[in-house]
């Protein structure tokens, strides 16, 4: 124990710092996992009076997880005493020189401005089966981000089609008869896997 003690003197590292971040880690996580489950039941709860559909709950979900785990991130920082201020001037340069950068990477602008309008306009849902046409790629809608629509095959493989190709190509929806069925599935598995998580 003594020898592991002290490698981490040698670079410099105290073992009070690391387990005080292990120690807020694993809060944070537990907390940021309340709290994910709060939001979405009640979200769940609004959802007779506005009906919100599943992909707009998950996308919601996913939003609030990356804000608490970002702001557990500068609390981190500012536990190892690096000034925050200059994280975040750091931080808006590196947004700058990324907003340049994705000009040229205008495939990934492309998807996410496909991903928002598919929100707006909804041309399937969850539960869904669309087929992508000429290619005949078909599956069910299983989930969606920012980048790639999830379509899971009758073989039960999955397919990842980029969000701009429902923009590039024709595709064909069949709505699904159960598709509140499927909402109610996809919302008890993602429990199970937060419960044993």
């Amino acid at each position: 124990m003594d020898d592991f003690i002290n490698l981490f003197d040698h670079y410099g590292i105290r073992i009070e710092l690391l387990l005080g971040s292990v120690a807020i880690l694993v809060i944070a996580g537990a907390v940021i996992l309340t709290v994910n489950r709060a939001v979405q039941r009640l979200l769940h709860r609004l959802r007779p009076r506005s009906p919100l559909p599943a992909e707009t709950v998950l996308s919601i979900g996913r939003a609030v997880s990356m804000v608490l785990w970002i702001a557990v991130a500068f609390l981190l920082l500012g536990f190892w005493g690096v000034s925050v201020t200059g994280v975040w001037a750091s931080l808006v340069s590196v947004a700058a020189v990324i907003g340049v950068g994705f000009l040229a990477v205008w495939t990934m602008i492309s998807n996410v401005t496909a991903s928002l309008f598919i929100t707006i306009w909804r041309p399937f849902h969850l539960g869904d089966t669309v087929e992508l046409l000429p290619e005949n790629l078909k599956g069910r809608a299983i989930d969606r981000n920012f980048m790639f629509t999830v379509l899971r095959e009758a073989e039960n493989r999955t397919l990842l089609i980029p969000n701009n190709l429902f923009f590039q190509k024709m595709f064909r929806v069949t709505t699904a008869s159960d598709r509140y069925l499927f909402e109610t599935l996809e919302r008890e598995q993602q429990r199970r896997v937060h419960e044993t998580a």
